[in-house]
């Protein structure tokens, strides 16, 4: 099993470049979505994220689209429940209200399309090496490695009681597709729990208390890549600040 944001990140025309100089360039865009004013500043950011991804990095447009839905989502709701006040006379809008939850969602959208960027360009087994070599804590990478060894386990569970549950007409009523639903819920979280104890105790009986050793690829460092990276964030931040 795979995911669409994985498979992308492999397929990336940028699967060869140094994830520092990846890094480099997301951080440094998400860092611009936080500082600059929501306007033009987010625009920018977040239009350059998108065009990075779909330009230079040939990430397919659906799948970049269906990776922000959610987030989308996230901000959206966010937002509303940001700019509503309790007074003595109950629920209301804030005075700002427009402009405030303008302000957050275009932040929030920027900083994720530079995320979405990062992540559609660089699979994980490049990124936890990379980030082992700029002095992260070990235990944080090792949380950060777990974590998405732990998605598949999920998946693969998910998918597997699904089809079996399909087979036999589980989900051809609306009555039978809410219960087939929760014994979903319920199968794939124990069935997760207890693959991973075992992959635990598998890898605790051969040693591996300090996690799995790989040998990363060679991804040497542009020079062109990196000036261009700080380059066009100075250009974003003097046309932030200049537009705002």
């Amino acid at each position: 099993m795979s995911l669409a944001v994985d498979d992308a990140a492999w397929a990336s025309a940028w699967r060869h470049r140094s994830p520092g100089d990846k890094l480099l360039l997301c951080v440094g865009l998400v860092v611009c979505a936080l500082v600059l004013p929501a306007w033009p500043g987010s625009l920018l950011v977040g239009g350059t994220a998108v065009a990075l991804a779909l330009g230079p990095a040939r990430v397919p447009a659906r799948t970049f689209g269906r990776a922000v839905r959610l987030p989308l989502a996230f901000i959206l709701v966010s937002a509303v429940t940001a700019v509503v006040e309790v007074g003595g006379d109950g629920l209301g809008w804030a005075p700002d209200a427009a402009a405030r939850a303008g302000s957050l969602v275009g932040h929030a959208l920027a900083g994720s399309a530079a995320v979405l960027l990062l992540a559609t360009t660089t699979p994980m087994s490049d990124l936890l090496p990379a980030l082992q070599r700029l002095r992260v804590p070990t235990a944080v990478v090792e949380v950060a490695s777990v974590t998405y060894r732990l998605l598949f386990v999920l998946l693969t569970s998910l998918t597997t009681i699904r089809e079996a549950q399909t087979a036999r007409m589980g989900y051809a009523t609306v009555r039978g597709s809410y219960r087939s639903a929760g014994v979903l819920a319920a199968a794939v979280l124990t069935r997760s729990w207890d693959r991973a104890r075992r992959l635990q105790e598998g890898l605790a009986g051969r040693g591996m208390d300090l996690g799995l050793q790989v040998l990363p690829e060679s991804q040497p460092s542009s020079r062109r890549f990196v000036a261009a990276t700080v380059a066009g964030l100075v250009v974003l931040v003097a046309v932030g600040l200049v537009g705002a």
